[in-house]
């Protein structure tokens, strides 16, 4: 098992501010008419954020554990047991929700049950669909039709696998070069719009150019918070857990900027956020202490469902999303308050009894067998 090291506790309670945030942008894409009108308007950045935590507690966990124990089998068999039950948890919920639907793709035609089934084994083992296909069950050109957000865990597979492969062989310097040009194949790629969306939104699927966007998303993201991990210094500052919060939700929920006319200022918006202020944030927080015992249960509430709520609340989405559109007209976002409400309260309920029931156990139960003894 993993050496004791201190717990950045507050990086878990942001993860989960950043979780919660995703959930709020899902509910305003039921009601927005185009990305410029969406309530929580870059809410989809939060997987950057994301990625960035992942790369710097990787590096911190494992970085100096290579020339003792560990192998690179023994790190997949970790991350895999970390990462994969939940994978499988939220597959199999995004089926369930597509039958509760009528197993019909958005424009309502009817989708053979064997071929959910086929969509539910390329879920339960990460395997994208290609776009157009009979396994694109919904029709939305999605990498994984039955759990949207399973897409940025392939991506952080690609991440944990490059880690684990080349990336942490390279010296400091080597890793600065890598994300310094990560860093500005994102800001082209952002600032250019070859999204073709005017946001970074990208790599839910492999139509267009969202597999580079995603690919560079990562890279980046992942490479800086792994030289966080190196270079990092502890700089105190108080109220650091709220401060960061604060600046996750006013960055994540500003508007759309330039419109339709200057994607380029969009572009420009988001790149600072991802390639300068969330590595702030991160650092930020890595070196910040709860004070007082509120904020301690909070973190420690937000970091244990965060990544559970993550891959779980689409299914919830998926259903409301069936319910908000069900008539000729949408829902008008006053009289559909309480239900989107009710969809926030169950995927946070759902994700909570996920990791109590589930994924604890199972991770418990896997290590238990998987990893050697101490």
């Amino acid at each position: 098992m993993q050496d004791s090291k201190p717990h950045y506790e507050l990086l878990d309670g942001l993860r989960g501010v950043a979780a919660l945030l995703v959930i709020f942008y899902h509910i305003g894409e039921g009601f927005a008419a185009s990305p410029i009108d969406q309530c929580v308007n870059h809410g989809y950045l939060a997987v950057d954020f994301f990625y960035i935590l992942s790369g710097f507690v990787i590096g911190y966990a494992y970085d100096d554990r290579w020339q003792k124990s560990l192998t690179v089998g023994s790190f997949f068999k970790r991350r895999l047991i970390r990462l994969h039950p939940m994978v499988i948890m939220g597959a199999l919920l995004g089926a369930v929700s597509f039958c509760i639907q009528g197993c019909r793709e958005w424009d309502g035609t009817e989708v053979p049950f064997r071929l959910v089934l086929l969509a539910l084994a390329l879920n339960l083992f990460l395997i994208p669909a290609v776009p157009g296909t009979a396994m694109d069950v919904r029709g939305n050109n999605e990498m994984y039709s039955l759990n949207g957000p399973s897409w940025s865990l392939f991506f952080e597979y690609i991440g944990n696998i490059l880690y684990a492969l080349f990336i942490r062989k390279l010296s400091t310097r080597w890793l600065s070069v890598l994300t310094c040009a990560a860093g500005t194949g994102l800001a082209a790629f952002a600032i250019g719009n070859f999204s073709g969306f005017g946001h970074l939104g990208v790599g839910w699927s492999l139509a267009g150019n969202n597999f580079a966007g995603g690919l560079l998303r990562l890279m980046f993201s992942f490479s800086a918070g792994l030289l966080l991990s190196r270079i990092f210094r502890p700089a105190r500052i108080r109220g650091a857990f709220w401060i960061c919060s604060i600046a996750i939700a006013i960055l994540l929920a500003l508007p759309h900027f330039g419109g339709e006319e200057s994607p380029w200022l969009n572009g420009l918006y988001e790149s600072i956020c991802t390639i300068l202020i969330f590595p702030a944030i991160v650092y930020l927080g890595a070196g910040g202490k709860t004070t007082d015992g509120t904020t301690s249960r909070i973190c420690r509430f937000l970091g244990e469902i965060s990544y559970p709520v993550y891959i779980v609340h689409y299914p919830v989405m998926y259903l409301f999303y069936a319910w908000l559109w069900s008539g000729s007209e949408k829902i008008p976002f006053s009289q559909a308050w309480p239900v989107a409400a009710g969809a926030v309260a169950v995927s946070i309920l759902l994700a909570w009894l996920c990791l109590k029931l589930y994924d604890l156990p199972v991770r418990k139960w896997l290590a238990a067998r998987l990893l050697p003894k101490k």
